[in-house]
């Protein structure tokens, strides 16, 4: 009895200091319900915790802010609350003691709650976990990796160590969740064999991912994004992962998904069409403007007229409370979605006005784009900005930052550089890519063109800097060893300087690397060629040739861009059939799953070609697929409309006239009337020329007819009619003049023209082939007007092009040599 009364005491002191019961401490802080809880739990055993109670303890208070919404997070009240001081203490103490999962774990919530790198126990974390990074297992080493990612060192030492160790052990890592990490970390300083090696492993476990894992598929599309690879088969299967999810999937995740898609050019219909059906039903969920202008970024674009309408109404309302950051968010979504709202452009400006002062250079170039595209006119904040750019390129010394700033001066409306900012210029030429190059060429020629039309004036030195630029460009292409190494550079080269300046000299190293040419990069060099209309037998014929040899490894997504420049060019490889016959035969398992837009490029492009791949046009011209393309066509922005809706058109005009045994029927009356009734313009100063001419050469205005609308809608510049002696015959009467064109008729546009004609009469149309027409390089017809040359036969005229090099050249250049000129086209040799 004595020595039961002599525990009591004790026992009353113990339960004194351990109010949550004799529970372990971990138990304990696992049943907490708010961060108070724990940190009463550490203010009273402080003393006693160990390394895995304070590894506990920072991961309750970490669970507690994730299951927060961003507008009531606590991190701050947290961060600086006397017992989170405590833990961190704590750890610096412990973490020797600490397992690899839970150091790493803790160095992860201790850069969450915002602790910043040069702090003395993160720098300690990182020296701990350097030290044992040997030991770590896959899961630890990828998190340690995103905690560097964070600190951004994704150049260090550190993280090369983490590269080697990923490479050595890659054929025995069967997890992608912790691989996916992995590689996006890592992918700043991988090789190119290495990122290949990185691509095929998640190809190769994708199958025992579990399909919710959408952050791990979201990864993968990251690294692919960051390597500038766009590896159809695994952004296939990472789509499909997003679309069995996106019911789950919140407004970050699309917005990230969105964005990386944009980045890698990637188009899927059926994200975009489950996009914005999600999107939209978020609208009435988010009213804190960090959200809504997320939402406004994702949807704005493809929006219809009423989501606009509203989501506008809702940037507006909210604008005063919008960051400088938001704001510039809301101007670039602006500058896609095409909006013209000078209330809301007003509203953003002012916005950005007010926080000019704190945007970097690319934000201020960002800024500069969209207000010029939005036609937004203020002298009072271009003025600031040109303060702006001019002040930033005084200090900069970074020939691409330098390259940004000058490019967005040279869009301002007084584009002017002095001979200092000049002098800059040229100092940093030879640290230059070609990128940066045609940069800082556009830049100058636009500076020379003002300095010409307002100052009546061009400086010596700017056609100094031209002069360099084009001895650089020279000669970087001409040092260039590696084939992926040049099309990193040219693929986006575009502009007046390029082509005319760097297009030949691009061409023959391309010619002098093409060995290297392969699966992965055919569709990007063939995609080039096609943009720059420049003809190189050469290089298509090797295209056509790694294509037959490696078309198992090309992706059916890739074959529109391979097919494009042949099409474009009007060019014929050797092996043509079996060229063509093998992509055709390519893309027919996929033309359910191609992307509705690419169908119809795909069927264009063929039809300029000869080709008429039945499954193909089956699979655009039903009512399904034309429903789909107008579900497509409402999401997109409205100059890639008309040019879909016209690249349609032409298909179906193609079809109806070379394989009428398809039996597709002509369906674009309407289309055609609305088009020519708005956009059908007068004559340009040659044919004007032509037509006074012609009206001489024939025998009377009353024998020429101009800008006339033939059957399926194709316009002729000149028709005439002969009889079967080859004299001209007269129209009736009819209004047309220089400068008023006819009206359309409403009626169907298909009959033929032969059939109203006099025995043995013909229709002749004359055409001025303007440099359009043909290839940049030489006087070769390209595929669209050679394709208008076959219809118009196929229509019952003669076709008589006048190239524009023939009718502005020397041996024309008196109006008699032009009259007989004409007369000879007109009507064969020898007639006078």
């Amino acid at each position: 009895m004595l020595c039961l009364r002599a525990i009591r005491p004790f026992s009353s002191r113990v339960f004194h200091f351990r109010p949550f019961s004799f529970e372990p401490l971990i138990s304990q802080m696992n049943n907490c319900t708010d961060e108070e809880q724990i940190f009463g739990l550490i203010e009273k055993n402080k003393s006693l915790l160990s390394e895995k109670q304070v590894g506990c303890a920072l991961s309750m208070l970490w669970q507690f802010q994730k299951q927060k919404t961003s507008s009531v997070k606590n991190v701050d009240c947290i961060r600086n609350h006397p017992q989170f001081l405590t833990l961190c203490n704590l750890a610096t103490t412990k973490m020797g003691f600490m397992s690899d999962s839970t150091l790493v774990n803790v160095l992860y919530i201790i850069q969450q709650f915002g602790i910043e790198a040069h702090d003395s126990l993160v720098e300690a974390l990182v020296t701990e976990a350097w030290r044992r990074l040997e030991r770590f297992d896959i899961s630890v080493l990828s998190k340690f990796s995103s905690c560097l990612a964070d600190q951004h060192l994704y150049y260090s030492p550190l993280m090369g160590k983490i590269a080697d160790i990923v490479n050595r052990n890659l054929e025995n890592i069967q997890d992608l969740r912790s691989l996916s990490v992995l590689m996006v970390s890592i992918s700043s300083l991988i090789s190119r064999r290495f990122q290949e090696k990185l691509v095929n492993k998640a190809e190769l476990l994708f199958d025992t991912m579990d399909s919710s894992q959408v952050n791990t598929a979201r990864r993968i599309v990251q690294f692919l994004r960051n390597i500038k690879y766009r590896y159809y088969p695994l952004l296939e299967r990472c789509n499909k992962v997003f679309l069995s999810n996106m019911n789950h999937l919140d407004l970050d995740s699309i917005s990230k998904i969105l964005s990386l898609y944009y980045s890698l050019q990637f188009h899927s219909f059926e994200f975009i069409l489950m996009t914005k059906k999600r999107l939209t039903e978020m609208i009435p969920l988010f009213d804190h403007p960090a959200s809504c202008v997320k939402l406004f970024v994702a949807l704005g674009p493809m929006a219809g007229p009423e989501e606009k309408k509203q989501l506008k109404s809702t940037i507006l309302l909210m604008s005063e409370e919008l960051t400088g950051q938001q704001a510039l968010a809301v101007m670039g979504a602006m500058e896609e979605m095409e909006s013209r709202n000078l209330r809301l452009i007003k509203k953003i400006t002012s916005i950005l006005h007010k926080h000019l002062d704190n945007y970097k250079p690319v934000e201020l170039l960002r800024i500069t784009q969209a207000l010029i595209f939005l036609h937004f006119q203020s002298k009072e904040l271009f003025v600031k900005l040109r303060e702006l750019l001019l002040s930033y390129l005084k200090v900069s010394v970074i020939p691409s930052e330098i390259s940004i700033l000058v490019y967005a001066l040279s869009m301002l409306p007084s584009a002017h550089l002095d001979e200092v900012r000049m002098s800059q210029i040229e100092a940093v030429l030879p640290q230059c890519d070609l990128y940066d190059l045609n940069i800082f060429a556009t830049s100058v020629l636009r500076c020379i063109q003002y300095d010409h039309v307002y100052l009546n004036n061009i400086p010596a030195k700017q056609l100094k800097v031209l002069q360099k630029l084009d001895h650089y460009g020279h000669q970087r292409l001409q040092e260039c060893k590696s084939l992926n190494l040049l099309w990193e550079e040219v693929k986006s080269l575009k502009g007046d300087w390029f082509a005319d300046s760097l297009l030949e000299e691009t061409v023959v190293t391309l010619q002098r690397l093409m060995d290297e040419m392969n699966y992965i990069n055919v569709a990007g060099i063939a995609s080039f060629i096609s943009r720059t209309n420049y003809l190189s037998t050469s290089l298509l014929d090797k295209i056509a040739s790694v294509v037959l040899q490696q078309i198992e490894k090309i992706h059916p997504f890739a074959i529109l861009a391979i097919i494009l420049p042949f099409s474009t060019l009007n060019y014929d490889p050797p092996q043509r059939d079996e060229f063509f016959g093998t992509c055709i035969q390519h893309l027919n398992s996929y033309l359910s799953v191609l992307d509705p837009l690419v169908l119809v490029f795909l069927g264009y492009s063929l039809a300029t070609l000869q080709y008429f791949p039945e499954d193909l046009l089956k699979a655009i011209f039903n009512i399904k697929f034309l429903a789909r393309l107008d579900s497509q066509l409402e999401l997109i922005y409205s100059s890639l409309n008309m040019k879909i809706q016209f690249r349609l058109m032409e298909l179906n005009r193609a079809v109806c006239l070379e394989c009428p045994e398809y039996q597709i029927p002509w369906f674009h009356d309407r289309f055609c009337q609305q088009h020519y009734n708005k956009d059908f313009g007068s004559m340009n100063g040659a044919q004007q020329q032509i037509y006074k001419m012609l009206a001489e050469v024939l025998g009377g205005i009353n024998f020429v007819k101009a800008s006339v609308l033939t059957p399926y809608y194709y316009t002729v510049d000149f028709e005439c009619i002969l009889d079967k002696r080859r004299n001209p015959l007269p129209y009736g009467s009819h209004n047309t003049t220089l400068e008023k064109l006819p009206k359309i008729h409403l009626e169907s546009n298909t009959q033929i023209p032969g059939s109203r004609l006099p025995p043995g009469a013909e229709k002749i149309a004359l055409e001025f082939l303007d440099s359009r027409a043909f290839c940049r390089n030489i006087p070769h017809l390209k595929g669209k007007s050679a394709m208008k040359k076959r219809h118009l036969e196929i229509l019952g005229y003669h076709v008589i092009q006048i190239p524009h090099f023939e009718w502005n050249s020397m041996a024309l250049s008196t109006r008699d040599a032009r009259m007989d000129y004409l007369r000879e086209r007109i009507f064969g040799e020898g007639k006078s």
